[in-house]
């Protein structure tokens, strides 16, 4: 297909489609030069922040093109939780996964054009009998979900997506769409060459997300910090933590202590239990799930009102994505990460058993994180700029901006500590080279002739509480490494803070008490802010027709739809027709029984 062939009125098709089926008077930032693309039978990738409605891009197109939508996805659980909402909203879509007995039926349907949507992962995609399944029934549109996967740049490198531009090239005359939140300048480059897309084609949304609140801590207790967090937020939340064995500890202690009911998923957890922990994660109002990082891509859930970190993530992107689970629905989220300066000396650590040619990519990474942990600017302009943005100085929406920390030009003080590290041999860890600096002459000291040294004694009290501190930032900049005993050396750039080459400001940490809460008033990020009986009985019968229907809440209707049917009252269908996210199916299906409950009040 090429542009020449797009009927005129097939935008206007799709604006009534896009009303009638989704719910929806107009498109959100630029789908709707998405989906004019789409229609126009051009090839596209398109560059949207998690929230903006990518899936839209290719749902409604597929309502309206003739012959079947393509949609290739990474994880069976994310492409389920899409078919699921697409159903909702009457779309004919199936997935052809190793999950589905219905599979013969799938194909069938395919052959006799009776799909709108068709979703396969990238390794049934890459196969050559499933090319000859293609041929036997009219394509309208590949979609290449998730595409950061294609580019060895992406942080969540998949081999089988390489194998996807030899199978459109066998339809050359179907449209691609490359879909992703989550790619850089090179990231960008590269899913364009892999995937056969013109540079001209690129379609960049923007990657701010300005309902998620950033809020980075230096960790003292991650669980307390954690449970602080959970207090100003009812709603569900993930929580990320370094291992499994990290991920069980802390489900048990959030539950615990907050009588919230906290899941873990992992890796080395049985199928079925991780199977289902993630299903009622996804049709909860209020669960937490405790998880590494193997959870999370599959999921599609609207209404995540929090994702924590318990370390740090392992790049900006993986952060940007990881945090980008929370919001989805555009109400209020926080973001919080806990860091340790133990985080970064064991990335670094890890950055040596890498292959040399990977080495200097990932390094520049961990120093990009490293940044963001530290700046003492706007934590939303720096992720901004990372991904070639030029937003604002201030997003009013991150701790930085709402209470602006204090910077204080500590260079004597690292100096001083760099050259106890130095002096003591490069294989003290810190508790020893605090009592060194601070005239501390315990038995280990004066064995070693520690209290000997010109270093010893040189810092006195003020300078004292500023020596931890220092430590961290100096081991998240890479100054300071650990060995391999747990001992601290020089690194990176030491040598010049030593000389007096180089000056060090850092940020003065926070009076104490300051937790990792997200910094919002309880109460005012709630689903129902207002305090509406009305919109509190219209989430009971989502619940109950949830329930009875075994779907998620979100799929009936997110609370946003709740809150404007409380605030508006239809009295009838066509009133009730008019409120954003009511399509005709779910109106068919549900309006009675939410008007019957709106009469009520």
């Amino acid at each position: 297909m090429n542009s020449d062939a797009m009927n005129p009125d097939a935008m206007n098709e799709a604006r009534a489609h896009l009303r009638s089926i989704f719910g929806f008077d107009d498109f959100r930032g630029r789908q709707s030069e998405v989906v004019e693309r789409v229609m126009g039978g051009k090839s596209t990738l398109a560059v949207m922040p998690t929230g903006a409605g990518k899936s839209l891009t290719y749902q409604l197109p597929a309502t309206v093109l003739d012959g079947t939508c393509l949609v290739v996805s990474p994880l069976i659980a994310l492409m389920h939780d899409q078919l699921r909402s697409a159903r909702a909203n009457g779309i004919r879509a199936a997935t052809l996964t190793s999950a589905d007995a219905d599979w013969r039926e799938t194909m069938d349907a395919f052959r006799a054009g009776q799909l709108d949507l068709l979703y396969v992962a990238p390794e049934r995609a890459s196969q050559p009998q499933f090319r000859d399944l293609l041929a036997s029934s009219p394509l309208s549109l590949f979609a290449i979900d998730e595409a950061h996967c294609v580019s060895e740049w992406g942080h969540d490198f998949r081999p089988d997506y390489r194998q996807l531009r030899p199978l459109m090239d066998a339809f050359a005359h179907v449209p691609r769409l490359a879909l992703t939140a989550t790619a850089d300048e090179h990231t960008r480059a590269d899913i364009l060459a892999q995937l056969g897309i013109p540079a001209s084609g690129m379609v960049i949304a923007g990657f701010d997300r300005p309902n998620i609140r950033y809020t980075i801590r230096h960790r003292d207790s991650a669980a307390k910090q954690i449970i602080g967090l959970m207090a100003e937020n009812p709603g569900p939340g993930i929580v990320y933590a370094p291992t499994r064995r990290k991920v069980e500890a802390l489900a048990q202690q959030l539950s615990a202590s907050t009588g919230r009911k906290v899941l873990a998923y992992h890796a080395g957890l049985p199928a079925e239990e991780r199977a289902a922990n993630q299903a009622a994660f996804v049709a909860s109002e209020d669960i937490v799930i405790c998880a590494t990082i193997a959870f999370g891509m599959g999921i599609d859930k609207p209404d995540v009102r929090f994702v924590a970190h318990a370390g740090i993530p392992k790049s900006i992107e993986a952060y940007y994505q990881e945090t980008g689970r929370a919001g989805r629905d555009g109400d209020p989220a926080n973001a919080v990460m806990l860091w340790g300066a133990g985080d970064f000396a064991q990335a670094r650590q890890r950055l040596g058993e890498l292959p040399e040619d990977r080495r200097t990519g990932e390094r520049t990474r961990l120093d990009a994180l490293a940044a963001l942990v530290e700046t003492s600017g706007c934590r939303r302009a720096l992720l901004l700029r990372h991904f070639g943005e030029n937003p604002p100085e201030n997003c009013g929406n991150c701790d930085n901006c709402l209470n602006p920390p204090k910077v204080a030009d500590i260079t004597q003080v690292a100096r001083k500590l760099l050259s106890a590290v130095y002096r003591t041999g490069q294989s003290f860890g810190f508790g020893h080279i605090q009592k060194v600096l601070t005239g501390s002459a315990d038995d280990r000291v004066r064995q070693r002739g520690h209290d000997q040294l010109s270093v010893f004694g040189i810092v006195g009290a003020d300078e004292a509480a500023l020596l931890q501190p220092i430590s961290r930032a100096l081991q998240a900049r890479g100054a300071l490494v650990a060995t391999d005993h747990g001992g601290l050396a020089l690194g990176g750039n030491a040598p010049a803070i030593l000389k007096g080459e180089q000056s060090v400001e850092m940020v003065l940490p926070p009076t104490r008490g300051s937790t990792a809460k997200g910094g919002r008033k309880r109460g005012d990020s709630g689903a129902n802010p207002v305090g509406d009986p009305l919109f509190e009985a219209l989430r009971d019968l989502r619940r109950e027709i949830a329930t009875e229907a075994q779907m998620p809440p979100y799929v009936i209707f997110h609370d946003a739809t709740l809150r404007e049917l409380a605030a508006k009252r239809p009295t009838d269908r066509a009133e009730m027709a008019s409120v954003s996210g009511v399509g005709a199916r779910k109106l068919d299906a549900y309006g009675d029984a939410f008007l019957a409950v709106i009469r009520q009040y």
